[in-house]
């Protein structure tokens, strides 16, 4: 009887709305931990080919060492949007550059799978299918799409960690380098440690085209240290995104209204022989009316 007793109370404590919001509140927690300011060492080396070329040559091994502020944007039940800002150069003389942004959302079932070729597929899941899941959806420093995935925050034996697979465009490491595959295929795990946090990765390099199998041409390793030092190390950054956020929130709102016509995105690569980021970018470009026309103008 005790452990009929004892089986019904474990029931009902993981199935009380009180145990969810718990859980929810746990996830929140852990997201907003990759916020801050962070050393940041990227590691990246190409570990399997599988081409058949005998001149075939695998990417260089690359680290990379950085100061990076994540500051937080939005902070809602529901949605947790975070801006990545690196920091380079001396402490007297920094240079500011803006950089990824991930936005996570609870329960969503609204996605854009890249397929390649600059071009975004819109998904649209179930309910059923996303239940009590965190979409990260990354975008490139221009707020344009990158990559996106739904999947469970878990939280057990001290750990809290949250993985997925998904598709995703060639690094900005590998565009100008490589032609040879088109598509990423990312595993990536985003883990909250003692440190800071980590964002490891196992990733396919794909070709594909319309109509034939994906061929898995390499397989890549990365593994991102995020070390949180104090916040006062990011004060040039901190001054710079407060003074520049306005300009943003207006482009991210022109994206937002993009995303919402829920229907497949192709993006020209330049116009007037530039890619997006440096139109956007350019200082004098600040007013919405502009910014709406200079997305517009990448939009196919």
């Amino acid at each position: 009887m005790k452990r009929v007793v004892s089986a019904l109370a474990l029931i009902l404590a993981v199935t009380l709305p009180g145990n969810a919001q718990n859980k929810i509140m746990k996830d929140q927690d852990a997201i907003k931990a990759m916020c801050g300011c962070f050393e940041v060492t990227f590691n990246f080396t190409e570990t399997f080919s599988f081409s058949k070329d005998s001149l075939y040559r695998p990417s260089e091994t690359k680290t990379d060492l950085g100061l990076e502020w994540a500051q937080l944007v939005t902070d809602e039940d529901d949605k947790i949007s975070i801006q990545h800002l690196l920091q380079v150069g001396t402490p007297d003389q920094p240079m500011i550059i803006k950089h990824w942004r991930q936005d996570w959302l609870f329960e969503n079932t609204d996605f854009y799978r890249y397929n390649g070729d600059n071009e975004w597929v819109f998904e649209a899941k179930s309910n059923d299918e996303v239940e009590g899941q965190w979409t990260q959806k990354v975008y490139q420093v221009d707020d344009s799409p990158r990559y996106e995935g739904s999947s469970t925050w878990v939280h057990v034996d001290g750990k809290s960690y949250w993985e997925n697979i998904t598709t995703a465009p060639l690094p900005r490491r590998e565009r100008t380098k490589r032609s040879d595959y088109n598509v990423t295929i990312r595993g990536n795990r985003q883990e909250i440690t003692d440190y800071g946090w980590l964002h490891d990765q196992d990733n396919a390099k794909v070709i594909r085209k319309n109509g034939k199998k994906d061929v898995v041409l390499a397989k890549e390793k990365g593994y991102n240290t995020y070390v949180k030092v104090d916040d006062s190390r990011c004060q040039p950054t901190i001054d710079w995104w407060k003074a520049n956020q306005n300009k943003w929130a207006l482009v991210r709102a022109k994206w937002d209204e993009v995303y919402g016509r829920n229907k497949d995105l192709i993006l020209n690569t330049k116009v007037d022989n530039k890619p997006l980021y440096k139109h956007l970018f350019n200082e004098d470009v600040v007013e919405q009316k502009e910014i709406n026309k200079t997305i517009e103008s990448f939009i196919k």
